[in-house]
């Protein structure tokens, strides 16, 4: 097994030049002579996978194994195609050991957790078919609600949607103190959305020829673009939206609940739909956590916006509604600015995402969360070394492909203003304004940056926007850490970045998955 090496070659921008994993090859670190606290084989696979009545649906997943580690550490359920819930605490030594039985290349992109850029599932570490590649980390980050996904190049929708992605659940001391339901009453809810054929198979149109298509493989031949291959094209600029909603890799059912008090955690795991949460009677959400962990104290919101890859922990008590209740926690009708066409459940419309049937049961646990949950720090703007000159990052879309500033993906290339020290901390401003889009195009943006998680420090937003705005802005939740942002048509969001961990050279791309693969991701460079 051989260690990746990173080297900077000289030239007008900045390059990470990396080896890449051979095929069939071992790949990762050299593992630490120490043993890990815990130690999980993941196996990517084809699968079967009854979700409707009828024929199986063919999938693609991860099956899990614990080798070393407490037994809670990894959890396997039946009838879904997600894979198994890991639950890792703060100061662990991990080692997850990918083994690639798929037809293609695939990586695992840890998302939200701090680890060495080697670990963190860049697809310059793209594993072959047959290949296997050892992830080993220290787990750093706060306790929280983290999850993990494929993250190739060009491929990342299409294989998240194929099923492989998975909950990461994160505990350390300060949580422990706390009076927080547990077990049975500490819920990971994944909404994602899917679309069927009469056979019970995924339909995915974002296809390979689009992709070609859209970075200069032009029309055969002379010939116009068939119309299934406009359709692709299309999906891959705009974003890939399902017909039915699934919660945990199943289709939504009711969920039968005690009068209690439970820990919801929220995690919206689509290709591109973003929700707006909200009780069906109008009750206030209770928010306790964000992306990187609790809040220092808990907030409440009519309802709550969810964009692609952002998780939200909510405190509700089931005990306010009576025996026989059924609430519903809905998403409502927003203004996204332009979305993918086609789909029965179009982006910004309004539908039930689960259903929960309350129970008879002993109301003795508590009805209220702490009102102080975690020690967290408020940001500090003056601390960044450009605090008053942001680094802009324009969202662009130019010859049909996604880009930041102007520039596509490109496997190893970072630019100046993409090169940054370790121990530094910058502010960064995601524009939503158009620039340079074809036709004027401007759609929502669900910003994440790998390795880190930042601090939302200001929005502002155009006046030609400001009525779409007023249908989200009051659900946007910015509090605590996060490692993802929604950015909206029109908008400019600063975010407070520092980086502290680790060198090497690490992603920051839109989370709509679709617009990643079409070029909205660009690498970042920590120089030590």
């Amino acid at each position: 097994m051989n260690r990746n090496r990173r080297r900077i070659l000289q030239g007008g921008s900045a390059l990470a030049a990396v080896a890449l994993a051979g095929p069939g090859m071992a790949a990762g670190r050299t593992p630490n002579s120490r043993l890990p606290d815990v130690h999980i084989e993941l196996r990517a696979i084809r699968d079967e996978v009854t979700l409707r009545p009828g024929k199986p649906t063919a999938v693609w997943r991860y099956l899990g194994r614990l080798i070393a580690g407490d037994a809670a550490a990894l959890q396997m359920e039946g009838g879904t195609y997600l894979g198994p819930t890991i639950r890792l605490s703060r100061g662990q030594r991990v080692r997850i050991e990918l083994s690639n039985e798929l037809p293609e290349a695939t990586t695992i992109h840890w998302h939200g957790l701090h680890v060495p850029d080697d670990m963190d599932g860049h697809p310059r570490h793209a594993v072959a078919p047959g290949g296997r590649y050892i992830y080993e980390f220290t787990v750093l980050n706060r306790a929280g609600t983290y999850w993990y996904h494929a993250h190739p190049h060009g491929r990342t929708g299409s294989q998240v949607y194929r099923g492989l992605a998975g909950v990461l659940l994160v505990s350390d001391d300060e949580e422990s103190t706390l009076a927080l339901p547990r077990g049975g009453y500490d819920l990971p809810l994944v909404l994602q959305d899917r679309t069927f054929d009469a056979d019970q198979q995924l339909v995915y149109p974002a296809s390979d020829e689009s992709n070609t298509m859209m970075n200069g493989g032009g029309m055969h031949g002379g010939a116009m673009m068939s119309r299934s291959a406009m359709a692709n094209m299309m999906a891959r600029m705009m974003g890939v939206l399902g017909d039915e909603l699934l919660v945990n890799g199943r289709l939504s059912k009711d969920l039968e609940v005690l009068p209690r008090a439970y820990r919801l955690r929220m995690v919206n795991g689509a290709n591109t739909r973003t929700f707006k949460l909200a009780w069906s009677d109008g009750s206030p959400l209770t928010v306790i956590g964000t992306d990187g962990g609790l809040l220092d104290r808990p907030l409440e919101r009519e309802y709550l916006m969810l964009a692609p890859a952002e998780r939200v922990d909510l405190w509700v008590d089931f005990g306010r509604w009576a025996p026989g209740a059924q609430p519903v926690l809905r998403s409502l009708e927003f203004d996204g600015g332009m979305t993918m066409g086609g789909s029965r459940l179009p982006d910004g419309s309004q539908f039930d995402v689960l259903k929960f049937a309350v129970l008879k049961g002993d109301r003795s646990a508590a009805r209220e969360p702490p009102q102080r949950l975690a020690h967290l720090p408020g940001a500090q703007p003056q601390s960044a070394i450009n605090a008053g000159l942001p680094k802009v990052f324009d969202l662009t879309m130019r010859m049909m492909a996604w880009g930041v500033n102007g520039r596509s993906f490109n496997m190893l290339q970072v630019s100046p203003e993409e090169t940054v020290k370790l121990g530094t901390h910058e502010i960064w401003e995601f524009r939503n304004e158009g620039q340079d889009s074809m036709m004027g195009m401007v759609m929502a943006h669900s910003m994440h940056i790998h390795g880190v998680q930042f601090r939302v420090l200001k929005r502002q937003v155009s006046s030609s926007f400001a009525a779409a705005y007023r249908t989200v802005s009051a659900g946007l939740v910015d509090e605590g850490w996060k490692d993802t942002v929604l950015v909206m048509p029109g908008e400019r969001v600063q975010v407070l970045v520092g980086f502290v961990d680790y060198p090497g050279l690490f992603l920051y791309h839109c989370h709509m998955l679709e617009h990643e693969d079409a070029g909205l991701m660009r690498n970042y460079l920590v120089q030590a």
